[in-house]
């Protein structure tokens, strides 16, 4: 019976399973990106005074939005399951893969082909790519009813690579590997320590936050009452988080973007390809390996997303805020955003093509009916 019941679930429009809220929040992003480009491009001085304060190279207010976007989806992990994801070696691999071994080279490859002729533009583009996602991919993955410890699970893992491997992987995509082809080389200065103080604030402290408010919570009122009332109260905040967020981003960079419409076009597309190839292939991966749909979901969404933050603080220390290669590190989330809200649609809309979670399984993935509750 309650195969039946999730295969009836599985079957009905993804769109009739989502609140009016998250039903309709590509029009609330696209509302946001446009509001933000509005007042960068009407409001004088606007961007100079958001940019004044900064956070490991991060305007302020977009480090706040990005904290208060990512605690409530953390405070949603029952972090006393993630054993169950740990023990899955091949989520665990294939993950590790698809971040570290084929999304930096797909993006090079793409950098390379698509924009020979425009080696700021390109660098940028590099730089994205080495920068997997922490952040954002929290956001889509819950939107997608994927799987929330391994989105954790996952994201943790990513951030640990990141750290270690960031700086090198530069260097080698940047250096190494253009030398060797003959092609034209470029040097990418950014310190180890400016990337590990990067993830710990936009990891960490929601990572914290999140783990010791269901830990307290639970404690004090129960598991229960901390998943029907507490969360849904705090769940709306991680919407809030998203838009602000957008708003302010392209506020800050809302002249840049408006004002070399041909040059965002160029960079726009292999932005395009790349999250189309990482995100398609990393769901067919899913699917052949035999993940069910929400471990399936969250494998697409880590090896899609993109870091911006750190692309854009890296690019702006390295080569200077008016360069090209941080308008490519602005372009990214631009072209993200709206990307990624789409997968999040198409994704649902293909849930009923994958194996449905087992028994075990089901209870650590998100609701299947009703709001994302983002």
């Amino acid at each position: 019976m309650a195969a039946d019941a999730t295969t009836a679930s599985s079957a009905a429009p993804a769109a009739a399973r989502l609140s009016f809220v998250d039903r309709f929040l590509a029009v609330w992003i696209l509302l946001a990106m446009a509001a933000g480009l509005g007042l960068g491009r009407l409001v004088p001085g606007l961007g100079d005074a958001l940019a004044k304060v900064t956070v490991t190279g991060v305007s302020l207010p977009i480090a706040l939005g990005l904290l208060v976007m990512m605690y409530p989806v953390l405070a949603k992990v029952r972090y006393d399951r993630l054993d169950t994801v740990t023990r899955d070696r091949r989520l665990l691999v294939s993950s590790l893969v698809l971040n570290w071994v084929l999304g930096p080279a797909v993006m090079f490859a793409l950098a390379w082909l698509l924009l020979p002729d425009l080696p700021e533009y390109r660098t940028g583009l590099i730089i994205v790519g080495l920068a997997r996602c922490i952040a954002m991919v929290i956001i889509w993955n819950d939107l997608a009813r994927g799987h929330r410890e391994a989105a954790a699970v996952l994201v943790a893992l990513n951030s640990v690579f990141q750290v270690i491997a960031f700086s090198a992987l530069g260097w080698f995509y940047l250096t190494v590997l253009p030398g060797r082809l003959g092609l034209e080389q470029t040097g990418l200065d950014i310190s180890v320590w400016e990337i590990a103080r990067s993830v710990l604030i936009f990891l960490g402290i929601p990572l914290v936050a999140g783990f010791l408010t269901r830990r307290l919570g639970e404690r004090a009122k129960g598991r229960a009452w901390y998943e029907t009332k507490f969360i849904p109260r705090i769940g709306p905040f991680a919407l809030y988080g998203l838009l602000f967020t957008i708003v302010v981003l392209f506020a800050l960079q809302g002249d840049a973007i408006t004002s070399q419409p041909m040059d965002v076009a160029r960079i726009a597309l292999p932005l395009l390809v790349y999250f189309a190839v990482m995100w398609a292939g990393s769901m067919a991966l899913g699917k052949a390996m035999g993940l069910d749909y929400p471990r399936s979901t969250t494998l697409a969404f880590t090896a899609a997303g993109n870091n911006f933050e750190l692309a854009i603080a890296v690019a702006i220390a390295t080569f200077g805020a008016s360069s090209g290669q941080a308008l490519a590190g602005v372009v990214g989330p631009l072209i993200e955003v709206p990307v990624l809200i789409g997968l999040v649609h198409v994704a649902l809309a293909a849930r009923r093509h994958f194996p449905q979670p087992t028994a075990m399984t089901a209870e650590h993935a998100p609701a299947q009916e009703g709001s994302a509750h983002v």
